[in-house]
């Protein structure tokens, strides 16, 4: 279970393939759930009839993780950003324009660029293109799905920067996916750690980086680079083979394949998932 609470940023993190993308596509709608429940301000969007949907779709949107491939080729700056605009009718035609020029300002783009396409933009302007077609509709909820992953160092920062000024600008509250620990501590304000598609670990980021609970959680945070010659790389939590195929997953505790601390139990019963302190949760046969 994973709740987003208004206003707080969540950062999700794990290794490829774990299934992070996959969630934030199903809250969003881009994928449909096999299982499971998904609200938006307590309304169910699992099997909800459209007009539900696209009353709460407008307000939930996406940043993907490429830019150079999130973006219609054949489509200006101005047809991307309008394009939203037109299909949900959240404001007359007449103030369009001028609602296309807000937007660019939002991320730091001169609106003289309205009639050019994809291929003539870095990078990082293509993903602050990305940014405003996202905020288009005014929404409230964002799922960043590894927005800066793409993108040189110099330019993460900036993009990173934008989202933080925009979330206090606007009140919005963000999911943000990533694999960088370094970034997620710095933009969020709890921390979800997943293995095979559960959730494995959940605390607020200053608790769950100085005090993590789950093996996986403690080998994922030794891996972090420290910028120092001296530090003591014996200190790293080597981990064991390779993620297991997520379609036939480890019976008992998914991740006891490669614990280093597997017990008995941890091979026939998954573990519960419990809170250890207030706000702090946690899944392991260690922590019982």
């Amino acid at each position: 279970n994973l709740e987003i609470h208004n206003g707080e940023t969540v950062g999700l993190v794990g290794e490829s393939g774990c299934g992070k993308s996959t969630t934030g596509r199903c809250i969003i709608g881009l994928t449909n759930p096999t299982a499971g429940s998904i609200k938006y301000n307590e309304i169910e969007l699992v099997n909800a009839d459209n007009k539900i949907i696209k009353s709460c779709r407008k307000k939930m949107q996406i940043i993907f993780q490429n830019p150079y491939s999130s973006l219609n080729p054949r489509m200006t700056v101005k047809k991307t950003l309008e394009e939203p605009l037109i299909i949900h009718k959240t404001i007359p035609k007449s103030e369009i324009n001028n609602r296309i020029s807000e937007l660019l300002d939002m991320v730091g783009l001169n609106p003289n660029i309205l009639n050019r396409y994809p291929h003539e933009f870095s990078g990082g302007q293509r993903q602050r293109i990305g940014i405003a077609r996202a905020l288009a509709l005014k929404p409230e909820f964002i799922v960043a799905d590894e927005p800066v992953s793409a993108l040189d160092l110099s330019i993460q920062a900036q993009i990173i920067n934008l989202l933080q000024d925009l979330k206090k600008e606007l009140g919005l509250t963000y999911l943000f996916i990533s694999h960088d620990l370094g970034v997620v501590r710095y933009v969020s304000d709890r921390v979800a750690v997943m293995y095979l598609g559960e959730i494995v670990e959940l605390a607020p980021v200053d608790l769950l980086y100085s005090n993590p609970q789950h093996p996986y959680t403690k080998a994922l945070l030794s891996a972090v680079p420290v910028p120092s010659p001296n530090s003591n790389l014996s200190k790293r939590i080597l981990l064991q083979g390779d993620l297991p195929n997520p379609a036939n997953p480890p019976k008992g505790c998914k991740f006891h394949t490669r614990c280093n601390y597997s017990m008995e139990i941890c091979k026939t019963q998954d573990p519960e998932y419990k809170e250890l302190e207030k706000g702090h949760f946690a899944k392991c046969h260690l922590l019982s």
